[in-house]
C-alpha cells in the first residue's frame, strides 16, 4: 500500500523538512517486505489563496486513494493503534493512503467531508512543517513496529 503525505505549501529547506524526508525514506525501506510504501511526501501550492482552491488540489491529488484528513477534531491512535490500523487498511487491500494536511486555515469541509477518516495529533495546532514531520515518524514508527522492531512501550 502506498503511502503518501499531501500538504498545502512548501516545507523551505529546515530541519523540519530534512527530517520529514528522512523518516519518509526511512519508512519506504523499513516498509518493502511489509507490503507498505513508499512514502512519499507531496507539496501541494494553490495559485489562489484560501481553502476552496486548497481543497481543490488536496482532492486531485488523492482522487481513488482512501483520504485521511489531519484535523483536530479527528481520532487520535497511540503509536501501536496507529500502526495496527495501517495494517488493517493494507490488509483489507487498500492500494493507496493519502494523508492531507491543510494550509494555514485548515481544511475546507470538502476534504474532511470526502475523507474516510479523520486524523489529529491531538487539540493543539502545530506548525505544517512540523505536523508533516511528526506524520511521517509516525507512519514510520507504524512501520517498524508492525516489522517486529522492538518498541519502547512495550
Amino acid at each position: 500500500m502506498r503511502l503518501e503525505i499531501v500538504a498545502i505549501g512548501r516545507p523551505g529547506r529546515g530541519p523540519e523538512a530534512a527530517l520529514a524526508d528522512d523518516y519518509a525514506r526511512r519508512a519506504t525501506l523499513a516498509g518493502k517486505a511489509l507490503g507498505l510504501g513508499p512514502l512519499v511526501l507531496t507539496d501541494l501550492e494553490p495559485k489562489k489563496p484560501g481553502k476552496a482552491p486548497e481543497a481543490d488540489l488536496i482532492l486531485a491529488a488523492a482522487s481513488g486513494a482512501h483520504l485521511v484528513a489531519c484535523d483536530e477534531r479527528g481520532r487520535t491512535f497511540s503509536s501501536r493503534a496507529f500502526a495496527e490500523h495501517l495494517a488493517v487498511l493494507r490488509d483489507r487491500g487498500e492500494r493507496r493512503l493519502v494523508f492531507a494536511i491543510g494550509g494555514a486555515d485548515g481544511l475546507d469541509p470538502r476534504v474532511r467531508e470526502a475523507a474516510n477518516e479523520t486524523l489529529a495529533f491531538g487539540p493543539q495546532t502545530w506548525p505544517h512543517a512540523l505536523a508533516r514531520a511528526m506524520l511521517a515518524e509516525q507512519l514510520y514508527r507504524g512501520v517498524t513496529i508492525l516489522a517486529g522492531s522492538p518498541y519502547h512501550r512495550d
